[in-house]
């Protein structure tokens, strides 16, 4: 458990603090302008006199750097590496000396003598209560797994519409890759490692201690459907303003009461209550604009031959100025949000709303969100019972949320658009077709051979729009017995309804219309029922020990529907109605699912003198998806062990550790949990047969009798430190993981009855280290922190299946080697690694086969690794400042190793329209082999497939935030507002180091086999913004 506790405690070794002060300039200058002299702004007239004195700790060593200051704040000034401070004051003056870990005092100035003055460790922060699982409240020393926290202030302090991409690079063990459909996409967050070859593997989202079950229902790696509206993790959509602090559960010993559901990690986000006392109100507004920020680099000085629509041609007398980058918008964010908390001590309420209106880069990419929550806190029979309601409405819209790929996207035709031409005519899109009647799509290059069409046409004319309405009602009991035992209940309904339609005009491609057009439209329903019940044990025994105890039962059920038509027009161009489709080419199609689990569990914390704890924890779940199998139980133990070293040594030792070490805690744990069953309908009794065409489709999968969940095993030790007080503090857990029972596909003959057979083996193992550092100092009135974060993961696939038996031919057969697109998954290999099984032709001694004039010939080969898209390390680095009112706050990421494959620029290469091509033209060719100069247009022909031709360094470095904020004094608003606070922005703000043509970071699919892949992906956006928070 990292927190940041920050202080300079007596110095045993002072050279710590000289050479920390010499390795920070800016330190230097604050701390050598303030110690031991008076402030310049305390100077005042002859009424004014010197105070000095002595800062120690409660065992005599000298404290450094104690703010010292006037009670009126117009003086102050530090302790010096003695502890002695001095400073002009008043007569009669109040003076208050603070020092971040220890508890604040307030005394009166003595002018006649040196004042002693001994400070004491704040206990409140030395017995810190956080958040755990379940929603259980537990001391932070006790934990024996690796928790982050994160105030609700560090994911809005950037306005990002989903809250989760501001966690990057601020959290230890987590990797994040944020969307490229911009602003309302979904995140992928991978905690620890890539885990599942088939199943989920992205973390699990828990709010206000209940488990959020993502809308989505399988992983999407569809290289040529692009479009993606967010496509379900459950919690994009959430009010950053209503947060009020994030827990996250990196390792599955942290999560382990989630049972199936724990094996990827969990983010705990714990939403604002109303508070007793007057009303407060809150407003805030912001307004970012978003432009491209990584893209491929063009050239504009070759056009294209007459006729043909790639950029072949000769050499342009003049360049032409069409650049891509102009094809997209300068997009627009409007956020704006409202809350107000009003209570008593018996009854509190909350009430937010905010409103999202986005306009994307793409022309015509809209998202709007809104979001209204109330939530009501009340007491009862004397403070032991207490009720908590909440409900949240949300309604989004999106439209042409496009994220990658060949189909309705319009960058296609922006990026390959022939640079001969003038794209200016482009713009008008559409021309009016006497003889039809109707408007029709006007494109002068054609359809590319690609089927490319006129991207303002496929923004305009090429409709996907989405509308989610979501309603969450949320309720908790707890009733309070006695001092020692408690008991809770929990509620939650979680009901989404979608409506989707497509509307594909006349003229569109024949490839996905008819001439007269296409429609179709969807619904769908996602309904989420959760309840639990919890007894609550906390008593000591004896002298030295307490226990603290849980038990507790949980239901909870998914329930997904949907039912949709579609087909194509056939009386009436661009009529989007059912009527005016063709019946004889028009389709229906519905589904539904339902999965429910049953579970108990329970843990148990032994704690000697609160400075030892043992935790036991259980828990046995009975998922719907194991129904009719062998055992449809499934147990989940867990064990860990936490030492405060610094409380078990003796006061002697600890006395003299105590100017450099203030506080070491060990810990230890192992678990075994279970990843969510990917699929429903695997077990005997449980599977339908599908249809197709009107007709029975053979059986999805061969039932498995003895179905089991994945699981996952998983052993971590790490320390938790504070130094000199707190100022510095260091965190480092290592671990592994072996995930079991990975679900493995193989194809069976139809003519069986079944199409696939999942046979469960494998061992997927995830090795590796998390670290923090941070430090927090303050020099008067400027305050400085910074934190490092560091995490580095090796994966391996260490067994598949091997010997196994088809159950209906009897045949044996191996899957030591399967292939997942570009991925293929072998033992010793990683789950990441990607593959080629093509090549240049060459001859037998291994030189390239080539005929000058003539074409280059590819071949196949045997599959050969062409690297990981899995990153070696992930670092981010922090710094804040603060200084009368004014905060700067800047983060670094980086990512070191991994490789990414981008199709666009083979696109690009392809079609002549890349600088790469046009510097190949100016060099007279390209040179491979042996000095075999080959004409650029007939090698990019050639190596268009080739992946291995296009793979590039995932390493990066970028300035990923920058922020300024200033509160303005109270005293220019006299009572009217409490706070009022102006700031500035911005996001991706510097690309200080990367190789790809394309952002590494981004994403365009949430699943396993969707990443490090580029195919026409929207570019990744820099966000500059400014925001206004007034507090009444």
């Amino acid at each position: 458990m990292l927190k940041h506790y920050y202080a300079l405690p007596p110095l045993a070794n002072r050279a710590v603090l000289v050479a920390w002060l010499a390795l920070s300039p800016m330190a230097w200058a604050m701390a050598g302008t303030s110690n031991t002299q008076p402030n310049a702004t305390s100077l005042q007239q002859n009424t004014h006199k010197t105070v000095n004195g002595t800062v120690t700790h409660t065992n005599g060593e000298p404290l450094v750097g104690v703010s010292v200051r006037s009670k009126d704040g117009k003086g102050g000034t530090i302790t010096n590496i003695d502890g002695q401070f001095s400073m002009q004051v008043g007569d009669g003056e109040t003076i208050e000396i603070s020092y971040v870990g220890y508890a604040t005092q307030t005394l009166k100035a003595n002018t006649t003598t040196p004042m002693t003055i001994v400070m004491e460790e704040d206990k409140k922060l030395l017995n810190e209560v956080v958040v755990t699982a379940l929603g259980i409240k537990r001391e932070a020393k006790a934990l024996t797994y690796n928790v982050q926290d994160l105030k609700g202030s560090e994911v809005t302090r950037v306005r990002d519409a989903n809250f989760v991409n501001a966690l990057a690079g601020k959290i230890a063990g987590v990797t994040i890759n944020q969307s490229s459909s911009g602003v309302g996409g979904s995140s992928r967050v991978v905690m620890r490692g890539t885990k599942s070859l088939f199943g989920e593997n992205n973390a699990l989202y828990v709010l206000d201690g209940i488990p959020m079950q993502g809308l989505r229902t399988k992983q999407s790696d569809n290289f040529y459907e692009s479009v993606e509206v967010a496509d379900g993790d459950g919690i994009s959509n959430i009010n950053p303003d209503d947060i009020e602090s994030i827990s996250v559960l990196t390792g599955p010993s942290a999560a382990a009461l989630y049972g199936a559901s724990a094996a990827n990690g969990v983010i705990l986000i714990n939403t604002k209550k109303g508070a007793a006392g007057k009303l407060r109100v809150n407003f805030s507004s912001s307004v970012e604009t978003a432009s491209p920020f990584i893209m491929p680099k063009f050239q504009n000085t070759y056009g294209n031959k007459p006729g043909d629509y790639t950029s072949w041609g000769e050499k342009l007398a003049t360049p032409t100025d069409y650049q891509p980058r102009d094809f997209f918008n300068r997009g627009v964010t409007y956020n704006n949000s409202f809350n107000f908390s009003v209570g008593t001590d018996k009854n509190q309420t909350y009430f937010s709303a905010s409103a999202i209106n986005a306009k994307g880069i793409v022309p015509n990419n809209k998202y709007h969100r809104y979001n209204a929550s109330i939530r009501n806190t009340a007491k009862f029979l004397d403070d032991k019972l207490t009720l908590d309601v909440s409900a949240n409405y949300i309604r989004d819209y999106a439209n042409n949320m496009i994220s990658y790929g060949a189909y309705f996207n319009p960058i296609v035709g922006a990026y390959l658009y022939p640079r001969g031409k003038n794209f200016d005519q482009e713009k008008y899109f559409e021309r009016y077709d006497a003889k039809e009647g109707y408007y029709t799509q006007y494109w002068s290059p054609g359809s590319m051979g690609t089927d490319v069409q006129n991207p303002y046409w496929v923004a305009y004319r090429n409709l996907h729009p989405e509308v989610n309405d979501r309603y969450m009602l949320f309720g908790s009991l707890k009733y309070e017995l006695n001092k020692k035992i408690n008991f809770s209940g929990r509620v939650r309904l979680d009901n989404t309804y979608t409506q989707r339609e497509t509307k594909l005009y006349a003229s569109t491609s024949s490839v996905f219309a008819k001439p007269l057009g296409y429609y179709s439209a969807d619904n769908s329903y996602f309904k989420q029922k959760y309840v639990d019940f919890m007894a609550n044990y906390n008593s000591a025994i004896g002298e030295d020990f307490n226990l603290t105890g849980t038990l507790g039962t949980s239901y909870e059920e998914y329930d997904t529907k949907s039912q949709g038509f579609g087909g194509h027009l056939s009386l009436i161009p661009n009529k989007f109605i059912f009527s005016n489709t063709n019946s004889l080419q028009s389709g229906g199609s519905e589904g539904s699912s339902r999965k429910s689990n049953f579970a108990v569990f329970a843990s148990a914390e032994l704690a000697w003198r609160s400075a030892l704890f043992l935790t036991l924890t259980g828990r046995t779940d009975k998922p719907s998806q194991l129904v009719n199998s062998v055992d449809p139980w499934i147990f989940y133990p867990s064990i860990g062990l936490s030492a405060v070293v610094t409380d078990l040594i003796g006061s002697d030792l600890r006395a003299k550790l105590r100017p450099a070490l203030s506080y070491l805690k060990v810990r230890t744990s192992f678990t075994e949990v279970g990843s969510p069953i990917p699929f429903t309908g695997l077990t005997p009794g449980t599977i339908t047969h599908s249809m197709g065409s009107g007709k029975v489709e053979p059986f999805d999968y061969y039932p498995l009798p003895d179905l089991k969940a994945e699981r996952t095993r998983s052993v971590e030790l790490g320390i938790d430190s504070r130094w000199f007080g707190g100022a510095l503090t260091f965190g480092a857990t290592i671990y592994q993981s072996n995930t079991l029972n990975q679900l493995l596909e193989t194809d069976l003959d139809p003519g069986t009855g079944y199409k696939k057979l999942y046979v469960q083996a494998g061992n997927v193992r995830n090795r590796g280290v998390e670290m923090t550092l941070g430090f927090h100092k303050k020099f008067g009135e400027f305050d400085y922190n910074s934190s490092l974060t560091a995490t580095a993961n090796r994966n391996k696939i260490i067994k598949l299946a091997s010997g196994v038996t088809n159950p209906i031919s009897g045949q044996v057969f191996d899957l030591t080697d399967i292939r997942k697109g570009r991925f293929r998954l072998r033992e010793g290999g990683e789950l990441g690694d990607v593959y080629a099984s093509e090549r240049i032709k060459r001859d037998a001694n291994g030189y390239v086969e080539y005929t000058q004039g003539q074409s280059l010939v590819t071949e196949p080969t045997e599959p050969y690794k062409l690297g990981s898209v899995n990153a070696k390390w992930n670092f981010g680095w922090k710094h804040g400042f603060s200084y009368k009112g004014f905060d700067l706050n800047v983060l670094f990421t980086a990512r070191l190793g991994g490789i990414v494959i981008s199709k666009t620029q083979a696109a690009l290469d392809k079609f002549g329209v890349s600088q790469a091509s046009a510097d190949a033209r100016d060099a007279g060719g390209v040179t491979i082999g042996r000095g075999l100069n080959i004409d650029p247009q007939k090698y990019y022909d050639a190596i268009y497939n080739l992946d291995s031709y296009y793979v590039y360094s995932a390493t990066n470095v970028r300035l990923q935030e920058l922020s300024l904020s200033y509160s303005l004094p109270k005293s220019l608003f006299g009572k009217v507002f409490k706070n009022v606070g102006v700031s500035v922005y911005a996001t991706n703000l510097w690309m200080i180091y990367n190789k790809a043509p394309f952002d590494p970071e981004l994403t365009g699919s949430t699943g396993t086999f969707g990443q490090g892949y580029d195919y026409f992906m929207l570019p990744s956006q820099r966000t500059i913004g400014a925001s206004l928070k007034l507090g009444i």
